[in-house]
């Protein structure tokens, strides 16, 4: 969908006119800037919280699982990786170890 034209919007105002009179339309745009006021408001107020959130969640060893744990010990990247992802690597990194080592 693209903008509304010139002619589109001549209408719209048209049709506000009509249905609510040119005596309400002071009352009615000093309404809509209030609600696009408090809108943003809101929004600045989530987008904080989110930048709060996500600087205070580092990942912390202690949050760890034991398998993950385990993965980082043996150098392998955990990140993004399911518990079974991780497991499988864990156990072909432990196979090479225990193949180099005979």
């Amino acid at each position: 969908m693209g903008m509304f034209g010139y002619q589109e919007l001549l209408l719209v105002f048209l049709a506000i006119v009509l249905l609510f009179g040119a005596s309400k339309l002071p009352e009615l745009a000093r309404s809509m800037g209030k609600s696009l006021g408090e809108f943003k408001r809101g929004q600045i107020e989530v987008e904080r919280d989110l930048k709060t959130m996500k600087e205070s969640a580092p990942e912390k060893e202690a949050e760890l699982t034991k398998v993950q744990k385990m993965a980082k010990k043996l150098n392998i990247d955990i990140t993004g990786k399911t518990e079974d992802q991780l497991l499988a690597e864990i156990e072909t990194k432990l196979g090479e170890k225990g193949a180099s080592s005979n």
